[in-house]
């Protein structure tokens, strides 16, 4: 890739950052119940896709080499006990894990009767293995604090818990590494289908599409201890081309803390917003360090990746301290994106 190339790249980053920006437009100022119900009219009314949904899993799910990414099995940072291959490996029957990959509703298509929208929405839909999503059936998930019944070759876990007030079956605990991911998309149904929910039957998890205040403690813990990827970015990007809606806990993680938790969004505007994330890299060009200066004292950042002009990661790292030393990396531009409780930022800079 050449430079050009990459400037038009990030050119175009910046488009969507703004476009995203407006898109939420109706939602900043508010908070708690006004903000989720103006975040609810602005993705409701998606576009449903048909049934099933393998033809858009490579879309949505696909690692940067190819494999389906399938968060029951995966171990990011690490090596996954088994991968598998879009069209090869969907399932067809199973005896035991890696026989083949399945839908997995992390909401279970039971409380919504497999009704639509609900049954083809691809921001709670994720492609995984058939047989740990068996054993999953429509239990709840939660922390795993008793006997285990089920372990999953990555981790995952199936057992008793103390979660909920009154429930002594059993819960499905997933790695650390994707319980942000299915609190964001409890997040999103839980809005998404707000008021819209008459099909919904009541669970330990939610009321029709209400979430229960022990579902909220959980999730909102997940939420904080697990920020958002660059894998839920770029699912997200994708499912929006699909089926035109976003979800909204994803690009701007603090709608969370402002619906669920005790952060204030009033404040939020569209203009101010952008400001606040408009990080500077410094110097630039640099030859052995870079230090960033956030432009607002409300940002916290949750993740820093930077990459090089092949795409290829050069320096990950899930906060931020006095800097970071690029001088053993080639002279070339550079691009850095930012995770952050506000959203998501990016800035390039030359390593000179």
């Amino acid at each position: 890739m050449n430079i050009k190339k990459l400037v038009l790249i990030l050119l175009l980053l910046g488009c969507i950052t703004n476009l995203q920006a407006q898109y939420y437009n109706p939602a900043f100022g508010l908070n708690g119940a006004p903000l989720k119900t103006a975040l609810h009219n602005i993705i409701n009314g998606h576009s449903a896709m048909p049934w099933p949904l393998w033809s858009y899993f490579n879309s949505t799910d696909m690692k940067p080499n190819g494999q389906v990414w399938d968060i029951y099995s995966d171990v990011p940072g690490g090596t996954p006990p088994y991968v598998f291959q879009f069209v090869t490996n969907q399932c067809g029957t199973y005896s035991q894990e890696s026989d083949c990959f399945n839908h997995e509703h992390s909401f279970p298509s039971t409380f919504f009767n497999d009704m639509p929208p609900m049954r083809t929405d691809l921001h709670h839909v994720f492609p995984t293995d058939g047989y740990v999503n068996n054993k999953r059936s429509n239990y709840p998930y939660g922390k795993v604090t008793g006997s285990v019944n089920y372990t999953a070759q990555n981790g995952g876990k199936l057992g008793f818990s103390n979660t909920y007030t009154g429930y002594t079956d059993k819960v499905f605990e997933p790695i650390d590494s994707f319980k942000g991911d299915v609190a964001r998309a409890y997040f999103y149904m839980s809005t998404r289908y707000e008021n819209e929910d008459a099909s919904f039957t009541n669970w330990t998890m939610a009321v029709g599409a209400l979430l229960t205040q022990d579902a909220v403690t959980l999730l909102m813990d997940w939420h904080h201890k697990d920020p958002v990827s660059q894998k839920e970015v770029d699912r997200n990007q994708a499912i929006y081309t699909i089926q035109g809606n976003r979800n909204p806990f994803i690009d701007y993680p603090i709608f969370a803390d402002c619906i669920w938790g005790t952060a204030d969004c009033s404040a939020l505007s569209t203009g101010n917003l952008e400001k606040q994330m408009q990080v500077q890299v410094y110097p630039n060009p640099a030859s052995d360090m870079i230090q960033l200066v956030l432009p607002s004292t409300q940002i916290k950042i949750l993740q820093i990746s930077i990459y090089n002009i092949w795409g290829q990661c050069m320096y990950r790292a899930d906060q931020y301290t006095t800097g970071i030393n690029i001088s053993l990396w080639p002279p070339a531009m550079y691009n850095m994106v930012i995770q952050s409780n506000l959203g998501s930022m990016s800035h390039s800079f030359i390593k000179s």
